[in-house]
């Protein structure tokens, strides 16, 4: 396998320079001087289209025959590798078409026709887009260029490795220990694995996942491909229920470890970038920096060399501001704190006394009772976990009732940014969370389908720019209708999270206590 892979490559190296570029492998000093190892960052994010898909992309497309070329490309996706397909077919004039989920934000179906693409809105969602494209290959015989479960495409990422072990001299690099690669559906991943273990078999290879769109390190455990019943839309670039068939196989022969990383710690990761570089990747992006700073907490990496990929820089601008929101988490350099203070005067300059000197993100108060308010309070921090426990050990030595809320999801994504409580005689509110493709009239659709039957008493709506919505929805349910509220809810085919028995509702209500 290690040979074979090795000559494509080598082969591939001969087309793709055509249209991407060798990218940079760059120092990151202040990520070093942090995680106490040598860090290197290979630029992906500066390609042509800004995304290492253009390399499998052109390889696959290039060795198409006449009558293959005559017929055209076709290709689902709603991101880079249409990108990377409409480039190279215009490159090779070529015919392609794209076919993306009507949730598609608009600057990339711009970008696709700009490319000379094709745009073709179908579906909500991407397996809905990849059923109309192969209906195209079988009606037109036009050639499936896949993502990621193709020889020849992971060849041409392939070349990314290529490249890095060609870099490492002029940078005094005798043995690079580690090399971080982002995964969806596995072409990068394999691609790289097949080329460092071929040239470098003492190089690590570690793939790095969303924890909740782990889809190849769960294949790794169970030893077999799995589908992920539900992926996180988070790092879209990398929302793959299951890997691809063949990535699956070179990994499970090649690749040393799979780690995880959370939606807080992949924002630390895009500013880490950003202090760095003065750049800004895409979720998916910045997996790799993440996964470094990850493998740093879990072992000792003094006088390590690690490469991370940066795969790509296609954000949409409205995420930046949540991932602002979420880069101190990531860090654990912000606490959200619950905290139950006495409703009188000077109460709360009193909490902020015993906060000290720590700068206070935000505030937000409601009353209680005649007898005692619940603030929500966000906290700088520059000790990380250590100074948040220690910072509630005091608060609760002062006999404030605290209740920390840092690495809860609801909190984080609805709650810090409410205000309210539980209306007189409401005591049969239950909530729920919810996630629904983002499209014209979609908030009516799901107001239509989820509150026809049950009374709506709470609703909270927020989108940070990505393809879905996310919605805090509160349903008075009836003594026994819970059950088939659930069964309703199934039947319309909505993500949804019952959220009823979450502190941060707690909060919410007025009720939290100390925990």
């Amino acid at each position: 396998m290690l040979s074979q892979y090795a000559k494509r490559i080598e082969l591939a190296a001969m087309r793709v320079y055509d249209v991407a570029s060798i990218t940079p492998l760059e120092e990151a000093p202040k990520l070093s001087a942090r995680l106490g190892c040598r860090v290197l960052l290979k630029r992906e994010d500066t390609q042509p289209v800004h995304s290492f898909k253009l390399r499998g992309a052109y390889n696959k497309i290039a060795q198409l025959d006449d009558a293959a070329r005559a017929r055209g490309v076709v290709a689902a996706s709603a991101g880079n590798h249409a990108q990377g397909v409409a480039l190279a077919a215009q490159r090779l004039g070529i015919p392609a078409t794209i076919v993306m989920p009507r949730t598609t934000p608009a600057i990339k179906v711009d970008s696709v026709r700009s490319l000379g693409g094709r745009a073709v809105l179908f579906g909500d969602a991407f397996d809905d887009a990849s059923a109309h494209a192969q209906e195209l290959v079988e009606q037109r015989g036009m050639t499936m260029v896949h993502p990621y479960d193709d020889a020849d495409v992971i060849a041409g990422q392939g070349t990314v490795a290529r490249e890095i072990l060609q870099q490492l001299a002029p940078l005094r690099v005798r043995q690079l220990d580690a090399v971080f690669v982002c995964v969806g559906g596995g072409g990068l991943l394999a691609g790289i694995a097949a080329w460092i273990k071929h040239h470098s078999p003492k190089t690590q290879v570690i793939c790095v996942e969303p924890e909740d769109s782990n889809c190849m390190g769960a294949a790794l455990a169970a030893g077999r491909r799995v589908r992920l019943q539900q992926v996180g839309l988070f790092a879209d670039g990398v929302a793959v229920r299951q890997a691809g068939a063949e990535p699956y196989r070179v990994a499970r022969a090649l690749v040393d470890a799979c780690i995880t990383v959370s939606v807080d710690e992949i924002c630390a990761a895009i500013r880490d970038m950003f202090n760095e570089k003065r750049a800004v990747p895409e979720p998916a992006g910045a997996l790799g920096v993440a996964g470094v700073k990850r493998w740093a907490q879990m072992h000792d990496v003094t006088g390590k060399t690690y490469c991370a990929i940066v795969s790509g820089a296609n954000i949409n601008f409205d995420r930046l501001r949540h991932v602002a929101e979420r880069a101190e988490l990531g860090d654990d350099a912000e606490a959200l704190l619950a905290v139950t203070i006495p409703e009188k005067p000077g109460s709360f300059k009193r909490f902020l006394k015993q906060i000290g000197r720590r700068a206070v993100t935000e505030f937000n108060y409601r009353y209680s009772s005649p007898s005692e308010a619940h603030v929500f309070v966000g906290i700088k921090l520059s000790g990380g976990l250590a100074e948040r426990a220690a910072l509630i050990d005091a608060l609760r030595e002062q006999a404030y009732p605290v209740l920390d809320m840092s690495g809860n999801e609801m909190a984080k994504m609805h709650v810090r940014f409410m205000v309210g409580g539980r209306a007189p005689g409401l005591y049969d509110e239950h909530l729920f969370r919810f996630e629904f493709p983002e499209r014209p009239g979609a908030c009516l659709d799901f107001l239509d389908a989820v509150g026809s039957r049950w009374n709506i008493s709470l609703f909270h709506y927020r989108n940070h720019g990505a393809a879905y919505g996310r919605v805090l929805c509160g349903l008075q349910l009836p003594r026994g209708q819970v059950g088939e509220c659930r069964k309703s809810l199934d039947e319309l085919g909505y993500e949804y999270w019952e959220e009823t028995s979450n502190p941060a509702y707690q909060v919410f209500l007025g009720t939290q206590a100390e925990s």
